[in-house]
């Protein structure tokens, strides 16, 4: 296997880890996750919890995608969902080397992407 699919594989491996990860801690209703969408956005408790349910499928699909067949939106919104995801701990009061602590979170993704090949039309977005 050549280097560049070796690596290719590497990135997938790593991105689905991370978006596994979180999916799993927020269909377990990570507290603390609960308590930063009530603060971000001021909705009740059982309504949050319910986002925080739909973000961790969604984290799960997103894992899936780029395990199966890495769709270069889908990569794209690994790199920005994990940067914001990555951002939101100072956001909310944790400390700025919580957000500097997960910047491969969104690099890992922007990697796998510029391997893939940045798409030059909106269908080549759509696809591997």
């Amino acid at each position: 296997m050549e280097n560049s699919k070796k690596i290719e594989w590497i990135l997938r491996i790593a991105v689905a880890g991370e978006f596994v990860g979180h999916g799993v801690f927020a269909l377990q209703g990570k507290q603390a996750w609960i308590d930063w969408i009530r603060q971000l956005t001021g909705v009740e408790i059982g309504t949050a919890a319910t986002l925080l349910t739909l973000i961790g499928l969604a984290d799960l699909l997103v894992a899936l995608i780029i395990l199966v067949r890495p769709i270069r939106a889908v990569v794209l919104w690994a790199a920005f969902w994990g940067f914001w995801t990555a951002l939101v701990r100072p956001v909310v009061g944790e400390p700025i080397w919580d957000f500097v602590e997960r910047w491969a979170n969104w690099g890992a993704p922007l990697a796998l992407l510029l391997l893939l090949g940045w798409p030059k039309n909106w269908r080549e977005w759509l696809s591997r």
